[in-house]
C-alpha cells in the first residue's frame, strides 16, 4: 500500500458524505470529521431529515443538492445501498472528485464498469472501504504471507447481521451474505495466496454459502459465509496453510478505528501523488465480477 504518513500539511481536504444510514453515522462521518488530513464539508441522503440529523451531530450543513456537496468538496464517501452507490459515484468522479466507495460498488457488473470507467477516464483517486486491509494487524500478517509457503487456505465470516439490528437493511436482505460479507474475505485470500481466477458457489444465497477459490499458480482456498448465525461476536478471518504451520488473523478482532484513520490518511496520500492504490475501483471491479459468478451459479442451482 502507499505511503501512511502521521502528518499532513497543507490544507485538509474536503469529504462529504453520501447517505445518512447507521454506517454512514458510525464510520464514515466521524473519520472525515476528526482530520486533521480531512474535513467534513456536509451531508446528503434521500432522506433529508436523515441527513440533517447527522450533520447537525458533526456542525455541518446538510446539503438538499447533490451538485452543491460536490462543489463544496475534493472528495466523497459513499454510505449508500451499490445500487444507488454506481451511478452517484460515476457522477462524482465525473466532477473531478475523489471517491471513497463501499462495497460491493455496485449492485451489478454493469453498475461497476460505468463506475471503475468514470474514475479512470477522470484521473480522479478511488479508493474501496474493504475495512479489514486498513487494519495494522492484517497488513502485517499480509507482510507475512508474502513471504510463508501456502499450500491452501480457509476463511470466514460468520455472524446474526442480517437477523436484526443496523444492518438488517433491504439490500442486503434482498442479496444475502455473498454480497455483503463476501468482498471482504475473498479479497484477503486473493491478496494472501494470489489472484482468483475462478470460483465455485454452493448453498443458500440467503443462508449459508460455501465457496471454492481457484488461485493463480494452483493453491485453492475455502470460504464459509452466512449472517444468519445467531452468534455474538462474529467469527470472521482467514487462516493459511503450508510446510511451516498455520498463519491465521482474527479479522473481527483486527478492526477497529485505527484502521479508518489509516484509510484517511491513504485517501489523501493517494489524491497527493495522483497515482493508484491496491484497493482502488479496479480492485472493486474484480471483486465484483468474481461474487457475480457465484452469484449466478447459487441462482442456477436453485440455491436463492
Amino acid at each position: 500500500m502507499p505511503g501512511d504518513p502521521e502528518a499532513v500539511t497543507g490544507a485538509p481536504i474536503e469529504v462529504g458524505v453520501v447517505g445518512a444510514g447507521p454506517w454512514a453515522a458510525m464510520v464514515h462521518a466521524p473519520t472525515f470529521a476528526a482530520g486533521p488530513e480531512t474535513r467534513l464539508a456536509g451531508v446528503w441522503a434521500r432522506r433529508p431529515e436523515a441527513a440533517e440529523r447527522l450533520a447537525s451531530r458533526h456542525h455541518v450543513p446538510a446539503i438538499v443538492d447533490l451538485d452543491e456537496l460536490f462543489e463544496r468538496c475534493d472528495a466523497v464517501a459513499f454510505a449508500v445501498p451499490p445500487d444507488v452507490q454506481a451511478p452517484l459515484a460515476a457522477r462524482a468522479a465525473r466532477a473531478g472528485l475523489a471517491v471513497i466507495l463501499e462495497k460491493p460498488i455496485a449492485g451489478d457488473v454493469a453498475g461497476a464498469v460505468e463506475v471503475a470507467t468514470a474514475v479512470e477516464e477522470a484521473g480522479v483517486a478511488s479508493l474501496v472501504v474493504l475495512s479489514w486491509r486498513y487494519a495494522p494487524a492484517v497488513r502485517r500478517f499480509l507482510d507475512a504471507a508474502a513471504t510463508t509457503e501456502v499450500s491452501g487456505g480457509s476463511g470466514r465470516f460468520l455472524s446474526g447481521g442480517a437477523l436484526a439490528g443496523p444492518f438488517a437493511t433491504p439490500w442486503r436482505l434482498e442479496r444475502g451474505p455473498l454480497l455483503d460479507l463476501g468482498p471482504h474475505v475473498v479479497d484477503l485470500l486473493d491478496a494472501a495466496m494470489g489472484q482468483v481466477t475462478a470460483i465455485h458457489a454452493f448453498g443458500d444465497r440467503h443462508g449459508w454459502v460455501d465457496l471454492v477459490l481457484e488461485h493463480r499458480g494452483g493453491t485453492s482456498s475455502s470460504v464459509a459465509l452466512c449472517a444468519t448465525t445467531p452468534i455474538d461476536p462474529s467469527r470472521a478471518g482467514v487462516e493459511l496453510y503450508g510446510p511451516a504451520g498455520v498463519l491465521e488473523i482474527d479479522c473481527t478482532a483486527a478492526v477497529d478505528g485505527s484502521a479508518f484513520a489509516t484509510l484517511r490518511r491513504q485517501l489523501v496520500q493517494t489524491m497527493a501523488d495522483g497515482g493508484g492504490h491496491p484497493l482502488d475501483v479496479r480492485r472493486g471491479l474484480h471483486l465484483q465480477r468474481l461474487l457475480h459468478d457465484a452469484e449466478q451459479q447459487l441462482l442456477a442451482t436453485g440455491g436463492g
